[in-house]
């Protein structure tokens, strides 16, 4: 059994957070990006429906695609925020509003990943029996590591790596599983006409080799960016069992099972907020605009109470990650 080694003291960086006024929802900034994510669809299918007039071919496809995957990456982060209900207070308003960046745009659950992000990962962050987020590789990264011949596990770490640019049809895959298997017919609807909405005027508008460089485009790049963001999140940190992550206090559990990143603005950007990790898990409801302030916060505060703040650059985080799958 783990021993808790972290003071609970949480509730004073809280109030300190607080008193910032870092932990207020941001409705008029939230409504902005989602207006500008929109307004960029508008953009992107005004150039699809030209496109014969503008003389364009497979080659300007590419650079249209990665627009369009910057567009939908966005809109990944902002259903995120949305569901954390860091825009609205209201929790069946932010599920109503998401709906046109996940189930249209994405062609994602928002029910499922409310229950698989919001109530089990935030709740129970590394915990094998209610996280499955960490038995990633069949459970590389957590104590219950599973079979598999000598040779498929001297590799693991090679098809992990490749696997990262699946990431956005499996998300597709599990969101049709669980609306399927909980009967959310409704939200399986809108999910479907993502299909006709969003590509149906691209290979109506467009040759078939620029509509298909387009949609190559996003589904890789679109599951790199993801993989390679979410990945840094918690994989290669602590992982408990459930009884030993109820000897610890909020603070000490999501302080110790996720790692943030060190970067400025930009980092904060391609990552989505999801760099600040640790100010995230936290403060699963403070805006992602906030997040870079709280760090600061955090950061020094776990400095003035000499508690462990697990930080490194990218890159070092994805060493960490594959020196855990080869050592596996």
């Amino acid at each position: 059994m783990s021993v808790s080694i972290y003071p609970d003291i949480f509730k004073e960086l809280k109030d300190e957070v607080r008193a910032a006024g870092l932990l207020e929802r941001i409705p008029v900034r939230g409504s902005i990006e989602m207006i500008a994510t929109i307004l960029s669809m508008a953009i992107f299918y005004t150039i699809v429906i030209n496109w014969q007039e503008m003389a364009l071919g497979a080659f300007h496809a590419f650079f249209l695609g990665i627009f369009l995957t910057i567009i939908f990456t966005r809109a990944v982060f902002i259903s995120h925020d949305i569901l954390h209900t860091q825009y609205f207070k209201n929790k069946t308003l932010s599920f109503k509003l998401s709906y046109p960046f996940s189930a249209f745009i994405l062609s994602n659950s928002s029910s499922w990943w409310d229950f698989k992000h919001n109530v089990n990962h935030h709740t129970w962050c590394n915990v094998p029996d209610k996280d499955e987020d960490i038995l990633a590789m069949d459970g590389a990264f957590t104590t219950k590591q599973k079979g598999n011949s000598k040779f498929l596990r001297s590799i693991k770490y090679l098809i992990f790596w490749g696997a990262m640019f699946f990431m956005y049809p499996a998300f597709i895959t599990q969101s049709y599983s669980f609306a399927i298997k909980r009967k959310k017919y409704g939200e399986l609807s809108m999910m479907l006409l993502h299909w006709p909405i969003i590509w149906g005027p691209i290979f109506y508008f467009m040759p078939f080799a620029s509509a298909i460089t387009i949609f190559i485009t996003l589904y890789l790049v679109l599951s790199g960016w993801l993989a390679f963001g979410f990945i840094t999140n918690h994989l290669g940190c602590e992982v408990f069992e459930k009884e030993e992550s109820e000897l610890l206090s909020w603070m000490e559990l999501q302080m110790r099972t996720s790692r943030s990143l060190i970067g400025g603005k930009f980092v904060h950007w391609f990552y989505g907020g999801l760099n600040t990790q640790i100010e995230h898990h936290l403060f699963p409801k403070a805006p992602r605009f906030n997040l870079l302030k709280v760090q600061d916060m955090t950061r020094d505060f776990a400095k003035k109470h000499n508690i462990k703040y697990f930080e490194t650059t990218p890159i070092q985080a994805y060493v960490q990650i594959n020196n855990v799958l080869k050592e596996y």
